[in-house]
Protein backbone atom coordinates (compact mmCIF):
# COMPACT_ATOMS: atom_id res chain seq x y z
CA UNK A 1 0.00 0.00 0.00
CA UNK A 2 1.20 3.48 -0.89
CA UNK A 3 1.53 5.86 2.06
CA UNK A 4 1.60 9.64 1.64
CA UNK A 5 2.86 11.95 4.39
CA UNK A 6 0.75 14.98 3.71
CA UNK A 7 -0.21 18.53 4.69
CA UNK A 8 -3.55 19.66 3.28
CA UNK A 9 -2.58 23.27 2.51
CA UNK A 10 0.73 22.43 0.81
CA UNK A 11 0.80 22.88 -2.96
CA UNK A 12 3.68 20.42 -3.10
CA UNK A 13 1.55 17.82 -1.34
CA UNK A 14 -1.50 18.63 -3.46
CA UNK A 15 0.34 17.93 -6.70
CA UNK A 16 1.08 14.42 -5.39
CA UNK A 17 -2.51 13.85 -4.21
CA UNK A 18 -3.69 15.04 -7.62
CA UNK A 19 -1.36 12.64 -9.43
CA UNK A 20 -2.47 9.73 -7.23
CA UNK A 21 -6.09 10.57 -8.00
CA UNK A 22 -5.53 10.91 -11.73
CA UNK A 23 -3.85 7.50 -11.69
CA UNK A 24 -6.73 6.10 -9.59
CA UNK A 25 -4.28 4.75 -7.00
CA UNK A 26 -5.36 3.87 -3.49
CA UNK A 27 -3.16 5.14 -0.69
CA UNK A 28 -3.01 5.81 3.01
CA UNK A 29 -2.74 9.48 3.94
CA UNK A 30 -0.75 10.46 7.02
CA UNK A 31 -1.53 14.09 7.87
CA UNK A 32 1.25 16.01 9.59
CA UNK A 33 0.73 18.80 12.11
CA UNK A 34 3.14 21.38 10.72
CA UNK A 35 1.88 24.10 13.04
CA UNK A 36 3.23 22.14 16.00
CA UNK A 37 6.41 21.11 14.22
CA UNK A 38 5.61 17.44 13.76
CA UNK A 39 7.61 17.47 10.52
CA UNK A 40 10.74 18.48 12.47
CA UNK A 41 10.50 15.72 15.05
CA UNK A 42 10.94 11.98 15.14
CA UNK A 43 9.75 9.71 13.66
CA UNK A 44 9.15 11.93 10.61
CA UNK A 45 12.65 13.41 10.72
CA UNK A 46 14.07 9.93 10.15
CA UNK A 47 11.82 9.54 7.12
CA UNK A 48 12.82 12.92 5.69
CA UNK A 49 15.88 14.60 7.26
CA UNK A 50 14.96 17.80 5.40
CA UNK A 51 11.69 18.00 7.39
CA UNK A 52 9.59 18.85 4.34
CA UNK A 53 6.34 17.48 2.97
CA UNK A 54 5.31 15.45 1.11
CA UNK A 55 6.98 12.07 1.36
CA UNK A 56 5.76 8.99 -0.49
CA UNK A 57 6.37 5.45 0.74
CA UNK A 58 5.52 2.83 -1.86
CA UNK A 59 6.05 -0.48 -0.06
CA UNK A 60 9.43 0.63 1.24
CA UNK A 61 10.48 2.86 -1.66
CA UNK A 62 10.63 6.23 0.11
CA UNK A 63 10.75 9.42 -1.99
CA UNK A 64 10.92 12.84 -0.37
CA UNK A 65 10.52 15.39 -3.19
CA UNK A 66 7.18 16.14 -4.84
CA UNK A 67 8.54 16.37 -8.39
CA UNK A 68 10.54 13.18 -7.92
CA UNK A 69 7.35 11.55 -6.63
CA UNK A 70 5.45 12.63 -9.75
CA UNK A 71 8.17 11.15 -11.97
CA UNK A 72 8.17 7.93 -9.95
CA UNK A 73 4.39 7.50 -9.95
CA UNK A 74 4.08 8.23 -13.67
CA UNK A 75 6.94 5.95 -14.62
CA UNK A 76 5.57 3.06 -12.55
CA UNK A 77 1.81 3.49 -12.84
CA UNK A 78 1.01 5.81 -15.76
CA UNK A 79 3.80 6.22 -18.33
CA UNK A 80 1.54 8.25 -20.61
CA UNK A 81 2.04 11.09 -18.12
CA UNK A 82 5.82 10.97 -18.57
CA UNK A 83 6.69 9.92 -22.15
CA UNK A 84 10.33 9.10 -22.66
CA UNK A 85 11.00 10.41 -26.16
CA UNK A 86 14.04 12.69 -25.85
CA UNK A 87 12.31 15.93 -26.82
CA UNK A 88 9.27 15.16 -24.65
CA UNK A 89 11.54 14.51 -21.65
CA UNK A 90 13.34 17.81 -22.24
CA UNK A 91 10.10 19.78 -22.62
CA UNK A 92 8.65 18.23 -19.47
CA UNK A 93 11.78 19.03 -17.49
CA UNK A 94 11.77 22.64 -18.64
CA UNK A 95 8.45 23.02 -16.83
CA UNK A 96 9.41 20.86 -13.87
CA UNK A 97 12.39 23.14 -13.29
CA UNK A 98 10.12 26.18 -13.54
CA UNK A 99 7.75 24.64 -10.99
CA UNK A 100 10.50 24.16 -8.41
CA UNK A 101 12.04 27.60 -8.77
CA UNK A 102 10.22 30.47 -10.48
CA UNK A 103 6.67 29.27 -9.73
CA UNK A 104 7.56 28.28 -6.15
CA UNK A 105 9.38 31.59 -5.59
CA UNK A 106 6.67 33.63 -7.32
CA UNK A 107 3.00 32.63 -6.86
CA UNK A 108 3.95 29.97 -4.32
CA UNK A 109 5.88 32.45 -2.18
CA UNK A 110 3.15 35.09 -2.50
CA UNK A 111 0.73 32.56 -1.03
CA UNK A 112 3.19 31.73 1.76
CA UNK A 113 3.13 35.39 2.78
CA UNK A 114 -0.64 35.71 3.03
CA UNK A 115 -1.58 32.20 4.18
CA UNK A 116 1.33 31.40 6.50
CA UNK A 117 2.77 34.83 7.32
CA UNK A 118 6.14 34.14 5.70
CA UNK A 119 8.61 37.02 5.96
CA UNK A 120 9.23 38.01 2.33
CA UNK A 121 8.81 41.27 0.42
CA UNK A 122 5.17 41.02 -0.62
CA UNK A 123 5.15 43.80 -3.22
CA UNK A 124 8.28 42.46 -4.95
CA UNK A 125 6.98 38.88 -4.87
CA UNK A 126 3.68 39.91 -6.44
CA UNK A 127 5.49 41.94 -9.11
CA UNK A 128 7.78 39.01 -9.95
CA UNK A 129 4.79 36.65 -10.02
CA UNK A 130 3.02 38.78 -12.61
CA UNK A 131 6.16 38.99 -14.75
CA UNK A 132 6.37 35.18 -14.68
CA UNK A 133 2.67 34.64 -15.35
CA UNK A 134 2.85 36.98 -18.34
CA UNK A 135 5.55 34.76 -19.87
CA UNK A 136 3.62 31.57 -19.10
CA UNK A 137 0.44 33.06 -20.56
CA UNK A 138 2.32 33.89 -23.77
CA UNK A 139 3.78 30.38 -23.99
CA UNK A 140 0.30 28.88 -23.68
CA UNK A 141 -1.13 31.04 -26.48
CA UNK A 142 -0.84 28.31 -29.10
CA UNK A 143 -0.92 25.15 -27.00
CA UNK A 144 -3.36 23.40 -24.70
CA UNK A 145 -0.79 21.80 -22.40
CA UNK A 146 2.56 22.91 -21.08
CA UNK A 147 5.12 20.47 -22.41
CA UNK A 148 3.62 18.45 -25.27
CA UNK A 149 0.26 18.02 -26.96
CA UNK A 150 -1.13 16.04 -24.03
CA UNK A 151 -1.25 16.39 -20.25
CA UNK A 152 1.93 15.35 -18.46
CA UNK A 153 3.49 15.57 -15.02
CA UNK A 154 4.64 19.06 -16.08
CA UNK A 155 1.04 20.28 -15.93
CA UNK A 156 0.47 18.60 -12.57
CA UNK A 157 3.67 20.07 -11.10
CA UNK A 158 2.74 23.60 -12.16
CA UNK A 159 -0.99 23.53 -11.44
CA UNK A 160 -1.39 23.94 -7.68
CA UNK A 161 0.54 27.16 -7.05
CA UNK A 162 -0.67 28.84 -10.24
CA UNK A 163 -4.29 27.94 -9.54
CA UNK A 164 -3.98 29.30 -6.01
CA UNK A 165 -2.04 32.44 -6.93
CA UNK A 166 -5.03 34.64 -5.97
CA UNK A 167 -4.59 33.50 -2.36
CA UNK A 168 -1.28 35.36 -2.53
CA UNK A 169 -2.99 38.47 -3.92
CA UNK A 170 -1.79 37.59 -7.43
CA UNK A 171 -4.83 37.92 -9.69
CA UNK A 172 -5.15 35.67 -12.73
CA UNK A 173 -7.75 37.85 -14.44
CA UNK A 174 -5.38 39.15 -17.11
CA UNK A 175 -4.12 35.72 -18.18
CA UNK A 176 -6.76 34.11 -20.41
CA UNK A 177 -4.45 31.37 -21.70
CA UNK A 178 -3.56 30.35 -18.16
CA UNK A 179 -7.23 30.32 -17.18
CA UNK A 180 -8.00 28.12 -20.18
CA UNK A 181 -5.19 25.75 -19.23
CA UNK A 182 -6.36 25.60 -15.60
CA UNK A 183 -9.84 24.68 -16.81
CA UNK A 184 -8.43 21.86 -18.91
CA UNK A 185 -6.51 20.45 -15.95
CA UNK A 186 -9.62 20.70 -13.79
CA UNK A 187 -11.62 18.82 -16.45
CA UNK A 188 -9.33 15.78 -16.30
CA UNK A 189 -10.98 12.61 -15.04
CA UNK A 190 -9.89 12.13 -11.45
CA UNK A 191 -9.09 15.79 -10.79
CA UNK A 192 -9.26 16.84 -7.14
CA UNK A 193 -8.92 20.45 -5.96
CA UNK A 194 -6.67 21.78 -3.25
CA UNK A 195 -8.34 23.25 -0.19
CA UNK A 196 -8.75 27.01 -0.49
CA UNK A 197 -8.05 29.45 2.32
CA UNK A 198 -10.13 32.45 3.25
CA UNK A 199 -7.83 35.20 1.99
CA UNK A 200 -9.12 38.54 0.76
CA UNK A 201 -7.88 39.25 -2.75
Amino acid sequence: MIKLYDFELSGHAHRVRLMLSLLNLEYEKVSLDLANGEHKKEPYKSINPFSLVPVLDDDGVVIRDSVAILAYLATKYGPQWYPQEPEAVARIHEWLSLSTREIAEGPGRARLITVFGADFDQALTIEESHALLTKINDLLADQDWMAINAPTIADIACYSYIAHAPEGKVSLDNYPNILRWLAKVEALEGFIPMQKTAIDS
